[in-house]
């Protein structure tokens, strides 16, 4: 009987160590404002962002995609900036070591996958590399001379690319942050300013608009009142070739209240509106409240293509939180870009 309760100890020990040495897989991830996607490609709508050393656990791969569980659900991230318990996940043969060639001198590649990352060499005409990874709008490439990050926007013959090289070349756009000074524009949920949120936005935007080759200016390059009629006539003697009016909503009675929506005057503008509209809404997921046509001043005295777009409701928390975030306001700005590229590839 002893040799026998002995037995069953011993076996239970075992089972018990081989149990408590079984890990689950883990995915880390490696780059910052990585997107997590409903579904296994970049069709699918960002539900979340991850950042470096960030670890999830891992449930399956299909291809490239990689499906990781969240606090709430699941979610799906691209296989080329994480590991699998510390081995990078095998991507598909066709992404890496592919070739592409530079269309223009001094196209810029950075050390990270985003606009907020430095530049670190200007490549030339018909210089080659071999990319390495992709990641949503960028590739990681490199050559004998530098190891970087190209954005996608910069290649004439990329067919994943949203917005190509040239159709921002030689272009001149002009961006528009409402209010300002004195005017603070409409008031969010927690005291913040429709001028400050217009401001960021602009700025953001005029970076990446510059990175693709645009000439940007701006109605309003700081925290000052400029009139709406100083705005226009700025605009009418610039022969710009886009104005882009940037304003956030406001609907305190009905804090519950959210989406984006695009306005233009003239219908030849309608066009540019729809193209930013549907672009921006790809890009966030948000509420499509649509495009319209709006009495406006910036935009009905304007003799150049207009649009002004409201770009959330601040009164509502939630929005009023994302719209303080980075990432958020990448994706916005990144839906701008990608519409403005649509149009001028028209």
């Amino acid at each position: 009987m002893k040799k026998l309760i002995l037995f069953m100890v011993t076996v239970t020990l075992v089972i018990g160590a081989c149990i408590t040495t079984v890990q689950a897989d883990e995915v880390l991830v490696r780059v910052d404002n990585l997107n997590i996607r409903s579904g296994p490609g970049t069709e699918y709508p960002t539900v979340g962002q991850a950042n470096a050393e960030e670890v999830y656990p891992f449930l399956q791969q299909e291809e490239d995609w990689v499906e990781i569980e969240l606090d709430s659900g699941t979610g799906w991230v691209t296989a080329e900036f994480v590991t699998i318990n510390g081995t990078e996940a095998k991507i598909g043969k066709e992404k890496k070591g592919k070739k592409l060639s530079i269309q223009q001198d001094q196209t810029q590649l950075r050390n990270g996958p985003s606009t907020d990352y430095e530049i670190v060499y200007f490549a030339n005409a018909n210089e080659e590399f071999t990319i390495l990874s992709e990641m949503d709008d960028w590739y990681e490439v490199k050559n004998d001379k530098i190891t970087g990050y190209l954005y996608k926007g910069l290649l004439d013959d990329t067919p994943d690319t949203d917005a190509k090289n040239n159709s921002f070349q030689d272009k001149t756009i002009i961006i528009d942050a409402g209010h300002g000074g004195h005017d603070v524009g409409a008031i969010g949920a927690t005291g913040t300013y429709e001028k400050d949120f217009a401001y960021f936005t602009a700025t953001e935007l005029e970076k990446e608009l510059s990175a693709l080759g645009a000439n940007v200016m701006l109605t309003r390059p700081e925290d000052e009142f400029v009139s709406l009629a100083a705005r226009v006539s700025f605009s009418n003697i610039s022969n710009a070739d886009a104005f882009i009016s940037i304003h956030y909503n406001s609907f305190t009675e009905q804090p519950q209240v959210t989406g984006i929506e695009t306005f233009y005057y003239h219908n030849q503008d309608k066009a540019l509106a729809e193209h930013i509209q549907r672009e921006v809404i790809k890009a966030t997921d948000g509420k499509d409240r649509g495009v319209g046509s709006g009495d406006l001043y910036v935009i009905r005295q304007n003799f150049i293509p207009s649009v002004l777009v409201e770009l959330g409701f601040i009164s509502n928390t939630e929005t009023e939180a994302k719209l303080l975030t980075k990432a958020y306001q990448n994706k916005l700005v990144s839906g701008i870009v990608n519409g403005l590229g649509r149009y001028f590839s028209e």
